[in-house]
């Protein structure tokens, strides 16, 4: 005796309605994402390791430009990091040597402005990472929805004849 096709069919049509709303979801932060970036009117860095002149509106723009910003804020610094710097300030004042404790400390602020900077741009490195995720899991379940329903007819096609052969007998 064949048995019900209907949960198969069930599950392929709710992972193809999950399947439609992760790509929609997916693809609405992505361009939310780049949207906002784009708005920033932020241009990558000449000198950055690539991608140089182009507008910060993408996961690669974004991780080019805060590749930059962290050479740039490590060239201000000496390579010295913000914690070093803090440690330096401190031991400039102990030191009584003020003038270089205020230029350490000019440092150490350029050094924590970089890094929020690179934080922010990380952040939508990862929004863009986090949807394309989704657009694939949707696609994912896109597939297998389709696969589902494909089985679930399948299966009824054998149902159906074993039925129509038991009422012939």
């Amino acid at each position: 005796m064949a048995t019900s096709s209907a949960p198969v069919r069930l599950a392929g049509i709710i992972s193809l309605i999950l399947g439609a709303i992760f790509i929609v979801a997916g693809g609405t932060t992505w361009a939310i994402v780049s949207s906002q970036l784009s708005a920033e009117n932020i241009t990558v860095s000449d000198d950055a390791p690539f991608l140089g002149g182009s507008t910060v509106s993408g996961p690669f723009s974004a991780y080019a430009q805060a590749e930059v910003i962290d050479m740039h804020a490590r060239e201000s610094s000496e390579g010295r990091t913000y914690a070093e710097l803090g440690a330096l300030v401190r031991q400039a004042q102990n030191d009584g040597d003020e003038a270089l404790a205020e230029e350490l400390q000019a440092q150490r602020t350029t050094v924590m402005n970089g890094s929020f900077l690179r934080a922010s741009l990380f952040t939508s490195v990862v929004a863009f990472g986090v949807s394309a995720l989704v657009i694939g899991l949707g696609v994912i379940l896109v597939i297998q929805g389709l696969a589902f329903n494909r089985l679930a007819k399948a299966a009824a096609v054998p149902a159906v004849a074993e039925r129509e052969a038991v009422h012939t007998h």
